[in-house]
């Protein structure tokens, strides 16, 4: 997919899910053959000429300025993250065609100490393509034990959120609402995939997924962006059972792609109970290779 072509994909997703009503505007009698908004509708509420928006939306246009872009964001009333989402990807038209070459990422090195420094709360970084970089113990123990705790050390093996999520049925099984969560990855990997168009190893992965997974293909389809922040998420540990952990993203000031994920409980809440129950457990979890299997990977 081209950089105008992911524009063009994604306006048209906005336009057809938005009807007239939504935008309090009456519709035009007569019989309406499109789902949502009309393109001579949406270029109306807009500002520009019907042929320029078509143009976008077709993939002709060299270049959306910010301001179009804005004044598309204010007609269908986006919310913060579709108006950056879609003023990302007009802004890398003006780089098309740089492509960077893979690179290995290295973990921030300052991270590394400061998941070290949280040994009782489970952690782990990851990048934008969602490979994990790093994990404390009890980040292996809650999130990933049937995988390699030193499988993070190294490029070639490191377990993928997203491969986890989509194509490993243990790590899948520990979700209690799997969809939610499938469909926050989603939103995360189009908001990464937007400020970072050339990020190869990101590309191929969503590729990957695409083709491996037709569960993640239709929700790509859908066009969602939506970065993680703080959510609430329920599990169900293979080990411990049923618990409740607050996950947080943290963006490393230093290195801004890199991401500390963080888990919390309540206090004096089952899940505390559960947790305790599992760094008893981590320990013995992370040396142990018997539990080792790998990520199915095409």
């Amino acid at each position: 997919m081209t950089d105008r072509t992911a524009l063009a994909e994604f306006l048209r997703t906005l336009r057809n899910r938005t009807t007239p009503e939504s935008l309090g505007l009456v519709p035009h009698p007569g019989l309406r053959r499109v789902r949502g908004l009309r393109r001579e509708e949406l270029a109306q509420l807009a500002g520009l000429s019907v042929s320029y928006y078509v143009s976008l939306e077709q993939g002709r246009a060299l270049h959306a300025s910010a301001d179009v872009l804005r004044a598309i964001a204010r007609a269908l009333k986006l919310d913060e993250f579709e108006e950056n989402h879609l003023l990302d990807l007009g802004a890398v038209q003006a780089q098309r065609g740089k492509r960077r070459r893979r690179r290995t990422e290295r973990l921030d090195p300052h991270l590394l100490e400061l998941l070290h420094a949280i040994p009782d709360v489970p952690a782990f970084v990851h990048g934008p393509s969602l490979d994990i970089l790093a994990w404390n113990r009890l980040g292996h123990a809650l999130y990933a034990p049937h995988v390699d705790h030193d499988s993070v050390e190294s490029p070639a093996t490191r377990p993928n959120i997203a491969r986890l999520v989509f194509r490993d049925p243990e790590a899948r099984a520990l979700y209690v609402d799997w969809h939610a969560k499938a469909e926050g990855l989603v939103g995360l990997l189009r908001d990464n995939a937007g400020k970072d168009p050339g990020n190869t190893a990101l590309s191929d992965l969503i590729g990957e997924l695409s083709v491996y997974s037709p569960e993640f293909a239709g929700l790509w389809t859908k066009h969602v962006v939506r970065p993680c922040s703080v959510l609430v998420v329920p599990l169900r540990h293979p080990h411990v059972g049923e618990m409740t952990v607050t996950q947080q993203a943290l963006n490393s000031v230093s290195s801004p792609q890199q991401v500390l994920v963080v888990a919390t409980v309540a206090p004096t809440s089952p899940s505390q109970h559960a947790l305790r129950m599992l760094a008893s457990l981590a320990a013995p979890l992370a040396s142990s290779h018997a539990l080792d299997r790998s990520v199915p990977r095409h």
